[in-house]
């Protein structure tokens, strides 16, 4: 994973009435901290058709970024109204394959 970006999927599970505020949220936090951070690359929003699931795709320079970033206290200061609109789990990997037509 050295040699190449550190891929960050989170998916969100939310109620879909409480998803439009999720996403807004999400969106200013990306502008306003995720983008200032060191090591970011970029972040993607995926929303459901149904609204009951948000996908945040990022890509980071290192593991290490995602850890500071997940350590920053504008992040920490965020997290519990992330958590009370909606269920989490990270996955951290690496991009094995890829394909575009």
């Amino acid at each position: 994973m050295t040699d190449q970006s550190v891929i960050l999927v989170n998916l969100l599970k939310v109620e879909p009435a409480n998803c439009d505020r999720l996403l807004g949220l999400l969106k200013q936090n990306t502008e306003t901290v995720i983008r200032t951070l060191a090591g970011w690359t970029s972040t993607r929003l995926i929303a459901a058709k149904d609204r009951t699931s948000v996908v945040i795709y990022s890509e980071w320079e290192s593991a290490g970024a995602v850890e500071a970033m997940r350590n920053d206290p504008r992040m920490q200061a965020c997290f519990p109204e992330i958590s009370a609109l909606a269920s989490l789990t990270s996955v951290i990997g690496a991009t094995v394959f890829s394909e575009a037509g």
